[in-house]
């Protein structure tokens, strides 16, 4: 089957991107790798001996970066619904980290402790209506930020990309409201075209733990 223009054109773009030739040379599973790095240059993210968790982890880029910045004793939990090839010094779960098994898998791997850093690239199988991706996106952020807010250390930090439209503000205020201190970042490495951005909360705040949260504490049951 011949291919439509706009796959020609798709095909030629990625095919000329620096960032897609530098990951292959580089061994990245994916151009993904060069927006952490940006960011982890310019906000000194990442450092050896950190736990950190990746969710949405495949096809593992990410992971593949953070793990390369937490030695010596560092740990890296990747977590995603799709299979992920092994990657050294990264200890992977599969499924959906909203439900309670998973969940408690997490949790038996941070045992004893929390997690330094919560990363997240998340983004929804997109179904070309905008209002409606762009609400699923936003309810992933939240869900996100919940996962964080019950699995980090104090003052530590979550990096969670967003897209901007209807409810970014309302999100971008519950992040300011669990963190000290929240900024966007938009790495060149992101495609012109895209509304994708990052916010990344530093500081995370002590709460009371909400009886309506969806995720319960470590230890605690999610019946």
């Amino acid at each position: 089957m011949a291919k439509s223009g706009s796959s020609k054109r798709w095909l030629q773009r990625h095919v000329s991107d620096p960032y897609v030739r530098g990951a292959r040379q580089a061994g990245y599973r994916s151009r993904a790798a060069y927006k952490l790095l940006e960011i982890d240059a310019r906000d000194r993210l990442l450092a050896p001996g950190q736990i950190v968790v990746d969710l949405g982890a495949a096809p593992g880029s990410w992971s593949q970066v953070i793990a390369s910045r937490v030695r010596p004793g560092g740990r890296v939990i990747a977590v995603d619904l799709l299979d992920l090839e092994p990657i050294p010094g990264v200890e992977f779960v599969r499924g959906d980290f909203r439900q309670a098994d998973i969940l408690a898998r997490i949790d038996r791997i941070l045992q004893p402790g929390k997690a330094d850093l919560v990363v997240s690239d998340l983004a929804p199988n997109l179904t070309g209506v905008a209002a409606s991706d762009q609400s699923r996106s936003l309810e992933l952020c939240e869900l996100v930020l919940e996962f964080a807010r019950s699995r980090l250390k104090p003052r530590a930090a979550l990096l969670v990309k967003v897209f901007q439209g209807a409810g970014f503000a309302e999100f971008l205020a519950e992040m300011r409201r669990a963190f000290e201190s929240v900024v966007s970042r938009k790495p060149k490495a992101s495609r012109g075209g895209s509304a994708e951005m990052y916010l990344l909360g530093k500081g995370l705040k002590s709460r009371i733990q909400d009886p309506e949260s969806f995720f319960p504490s470590p230890g605690e049951r999610l019946d």
